[in-house]
């Protein structure tokens, strides 16, 4: 048999012919291939949907996926195995939730992705875990504390620190809050001066005071803050003194 063109329906008289020669639409084996870098198109008609049958699922080879609509947000719906019974939908944000477009990233790791009550609890089955403590950045008497890095933070003092920046706070109506074990080198006798305004960031101590570290070598202390107005004032508490 002489080799034919794809067939189509008219949609003027719903008749079935083969689109000439000179459309840029071919069959090739088993594959629909086009021309000049033309689309295919698949329009069904009124309420009608795009279905592929089949058990073995769809296999994309290279490229993204893209779901857009006029008038609503995109979605997916994932099924249940049992009669598509019940679904999982993930839809996009509604237009007016945007800054900019928004890349979610998924953990290279087996797990369950953490979900909410009706109250918007977090619900978490199981332990939690969090990295070990990240080390504050210091250069010569000027620390550095990135409040994103971790909730634990460790400060090994080899000299007195005379100006302690914090930074990435959460926003306002937020909370930002962590732990910070402070420990002195061999020498000991090294001090903080904690933040007092400088850098719009003051903590706040009970009485008013500030603790005195302890001055041994390689005391350990343990302080806990808290923020809730976007880091303008932390809320200090001693959690031990001297605790080696």
């Amino acid at each position: 048999m002489a080799d034919r063109f794809p067939l189509v329906v008219d949609s003027s008289n719903n008749n079935i012919k083969e689109l000439p020669s000179g459309d840029n639409l071919d069959l090739t084996g088993s594959g629909i291939v086009t021309s000049s870098n033309g689309n295919i198109l698949l329009t069904p008609n009124g309420s009608g949907v795009v279905r592929i049958d089949g058990t073995t699922g769809i296999d994309m080879e290279s490229g993204s996926i893209g779901i857009k609509n006029s008038g609503s947000v995109s979605n997916i719906k994932l099924y249940c195995e049992s009669s598509n019974a019940h679904y999982v939908q993930l839809q996009s944000p509604a237009h007016s939730a945007y800054s900019g477009n928004v890349t979610l990233t998924l953990p290279a790791t087996t797990g369950t992705i953490i979900g909410g009550d009706a109250e918007n609890v977090v619900k978490i089955d199981g332990a939690v875990s969090e990295k070990a403590a990240s080390n504050a950045t210091i250069s010569s008497t000027t620390a550095a504390l990135d409040v994103r890095d971790g909730s634990v933070f460790q400060l090994t003092l080899a000299s007195n620190i005379t100006t302690f920046n914090w930074s990435n706070h959460a926003a306002v109506g937020h909370v930002s809050s962590f732990v910070m074990k402070v420990i002195q080198d061999g020498s000991g006798n090294r001090t903080i001066a904690w933040p007092d305004g400088t850098n719009s960031v003051t903590v706040r101590w009970p009485g008013d005071t500030a603790p005195t570290l302890s001055s041994g070598a390689a005391d350990v202390d343990v302080f806990v803050f808290f923020t809730h107005d976007g880091g303008a004032n932390y809320y200090g508490f001693t959690a031990g003194l001297d605790m080696l």
